[in-house]
């Protein structure tokens, strides 16, 4: 056994964890991804999926991925750059810039990378970089990958984030750069604090809409649209993982932006162009999440709904404003069993431990779709109950 193997062959908390019957993660789904999937065999109620539009079984998003790889093959066998840009690509950058009101955008072939591409080339070393402390890991990384001078801000303090401003060269670029909706605890950012924050010191915003494209905004088009201050932030990024029902992300700004962007993101230049079929379900569902907002007003019904049930069972769900429900349970050992006792129930949750969340804020976290009833919704509630209260949680 060499060195490298030696070292890692002491890393042992998952078996720990699959030696209790508790470890949570790499389940099988076999079959698409909606309310209810199947493992196992059997029918589980998903809740934890980011599929909020409950578009990933769509047909006519299936359909739009089929008919794209007959007509263009499964892959682009190279990067944007170079041989790997469709037309296809083209239109669906075209018509997101148009739907988050921005000048031009560029589609990566994941979220993640679009963070860790465009925040990691933007600024250079006398400038800064200033992120919340709850920022998603992408945008960790990404920040992490620059030069610049690095700074971070206590979550959703805005008095710590002007602290953070004023210890920034005048003169130099302030990259602000901040979750629309945080993921784990699905509260906002203060965006219009933030806003008068930039204005005050001269900075720039970078807003990540991963979980907030198809939930907030006039026909979903965000966080940034919900606030009515999408002129003021410089540059928004989406993903397609959640509501779009596909995989893949997205950076819009103005002009001077992209150009720099699609010349200088390395995770753009050096990676494989998002497929066809990806692609094109992406666009589907953006066309279907503009013409049935029906779908919108669905997700909040359910939203709504499942708020009031977890907060009259007296959960701990934090400051919440959106379809992400956490609910505390601030033990990780007891955050894995309350997993497995709700998934042995047929309940599909999401573990969430460090690096995840600070190890006094363990969570497991349900997450709506619009295609969820209210029957599956009391269905969870009454079933968390019965976990949390075998474990005295409740």
């Amino acid at each position: 056994m060499g060195l490298l193997q030696e070292k890692l062959a002491k890393y042992n908390l998952p078996q720990q964890f699959m030696a209790k019957g508790v470890y949570p993660y790499f389940r099988e789904i076999e079959g698409k991804q909606g309310t209810e999937v199947e493992m196992g065999g059997h029918k589980v109620l998903m809740f934890g999926s980011n599929a909020y539009t409950g578009l990933t079984g769509d047909e006519r998003v299936i359909e739009a991925g089929i008919n794209a790889m007959h007509k263009y093959g499964s892959g682009c066998a190279g990067s944007r750059f170079l041989n790997g840009t469709l037309d296809l690509h083209v239109q669906l950058e075209k018509e997101l810039a148009a739907f988050v009101g921005k000048d031009e955008a560029l589609c990566f072939s994941t979220g993640f990378t679009v963070n860790s591409g465009v925040i990691s080339c933007l600024t250079d070393r006398n400038d800064y970089i200033i992120c919340d402390d709850r920022d998603h890991a992408s945008i960790v990384d990404g920040r992490r990958l620059s030069f610049s001078q690095q700074l971070k801000y206590k979550h959703n303090d805005m008095a710590d984030l002007e602290k953070q401003l004023q210890k920034c060269n005048p003169d130099s670029v302030k990259l602000i750069v901040v979750d629309g909706v945080f993921s784990m605890e699905g509260d906002l950012a203060n965006l219009p604090e933030i806003v008068r924050l930039k204005h005050k010191y001269n900075a720039t915003i970078m807003v990540d809409e991963a979980h907030g494209l198809g939930v907030f905004g006039k026909q979903g088009r965000g966080v940034c649209d919900h606030f009515g201050l999408t002129d003021e932030i410089d540059l928004i990024m989406g993903t397609f993982s959640k509501s779009l029902a596909s995989i893949g992300g997205f950076i819009a700004a103005d002009e001077s932006i992209i150009n720099w962007l699609r010349h200088n993101a390395r995770t753009y230049i050096f990676s494989a162009s998002n497929t066809p079929a990806a692609t094109a379900a992406a666009l589907e569902a953006l066309h279907i999440i503009q013409n049935e907002p029906e779908r919108l007003e669905a997700l909040w019904e359910a939203t709504n709904y499942a708020l009031k049930r977890f907060r009259e069972a007296g959960f701990e769900i934090g400051a919440t404003e959106s379809p992400i429900i956490p609910l505390y349970v601030r033990d990780t050992d007891k955050t894995f069993m309350v997993t497995k006792l709700a998934f042995d129930e047929g309940v599909f949750i999401n573990p969430v431990i460090p690096p995840a969340c600070a190890p006094q804020d363990t969570l497991v976290r349900v997450a709506l779709m619009a295609t969820h009833t209210k029957e599956q919704i009391d269905s969870a509630v009454e079933k968390l109950t019965k976990a949390f209260k075998t474990l005295d949680i409740l």
